[in-house]
């Protein structure tokens, strides 16, 4: 029962996340998008360092199944801080299947080389991720002295993702892609010193960068989303774009495991390591990511309008 409800909330999470990033626009001016998905990331990482302390005190408290109630709680006043939005009123769209949405959708995502070649870095670099989360923990048990040391690292990068999230809010790129792939590079820093076994406080370290450049590169490229796609194709883009990001996660889950098993933990992260740098380094070289502007033309942001929803 509890995998079948956790299966229903993955769902709706599919569908809250690019409904989300369509929606910003609506209710946001153009110029104020990156510091609104800036406010919002922070938001996110203050809850995720903030989340576990509460919810580790609620279960001392009172026990899990009411921090659990309670939990639930704050998904109904989110649902009705949302259903109070006022959002412009708009044009009815023409009526359309399912399947017409889905291959105009997918026509503005394929036809924009910038959106679909980030897109694939994001499913390879996730895929790659994948060595942190399950080896990770392997390291520290048996290299840093166990749950302790990784409850450190990855609050370091909570904070980072904090940080990064904030100056989301105060940067104004003239070339946001590049900006983006230079900062979400940085999470090679934690899986090379993982690799390498330092001490604590410099693994940390290196989650601290990596969690900075991840939450600022994310602001940044669901800004320029917002920017550049119209906003009538915006949702759908984005559908593709958490499907394309998110789709070889599970497997790298699933693989760096077996892995580590064949070739060792410290070369199965060298190895996540080494591909994460040269599929950066390919991300960069291509002309659109690095020549990409903060915004389009004056014509084109006409055409991009969230009136045309």
């Amino acid at each position: 029962m509890l995998a079948l409800v956790a299966g229903v909330t993955g769902a709706a999470t599919g569908f809250f996340g690019p409904a989300s990033t369509g929606l910003l626009p609506e209710v946001v001016l153009a110029e104020q998008l990156q510091p609104a998905n800036g406010l919002r990331a922070s938001a996110v990482s203050t809850g995720e360092i903030l989340g576990p302390l509460l919810g580790g005190l609620l279960v001392t408290a009172a026990g899990a199944g009411w921090a659990i109630a309670i939990d639930a709680v704050t998904f109904a006043v989110s649902a009705a801080c949302l259903a109070m939005l006022r959002i412009p009123a708009r044009v009815a769209a023409e009526p359309s299947s399912f399947l017409t949405e889905l291959r105009e959708g997918w026509f503005a995502f394929r036809s924009r080389r910038w959106v679909w070649t980030f897109v694939a870095y994001f499913a390879i670099v996730n895929l790659l991720w994948g060595a942190w989360g399950v080896l990770g923990p392997i390291v520290s048990e048996r290299d840093l002295g166990g749950a302790a040391a990784w409850g450190t690292i990855l609050a370091a990068m909570g904070v980072g993702a904090l940080a990064g999230s904030l100056l989301a809010a105060q940067v104004k790129p003239r070339r946001p892609l590049l900006l983006a792939a230079i900062a979400d590079g940085l999470f090679v820093l934690p899986l090379a010193f993982l690799a390498a076994a330092p001490p604590v406080p410099l693994i940390a370290f290196g989650a601290l960068l990596a969690g900075a450049g991840m939450a600022l590169a994310i602001s940044v490229w669901e800004s320029t989303l917002q920017r550049h796609i119209p906003g009538k194709s915006l949702s759908r883009v984005s559908s593709y774009d958490w499907f394309g990001s998110l789709a070889f996660y599970p497997l790298g889950l699933a693989i760096w495991g077996p892995v580590a098993a064949v070739i060792g933990v410290s070369v199965s992260l060298w190895l996540a390591f080494g591909l994460a740098v040269a599929v950066t380094l390919l991300l960069i070289s291509v002309p659109d990511i690095r020549h990409l502007p903060a915004a389009p033309p004056p014509a084109s942001a006409t055409v991009g309008s969230p009136a045309e929803g």
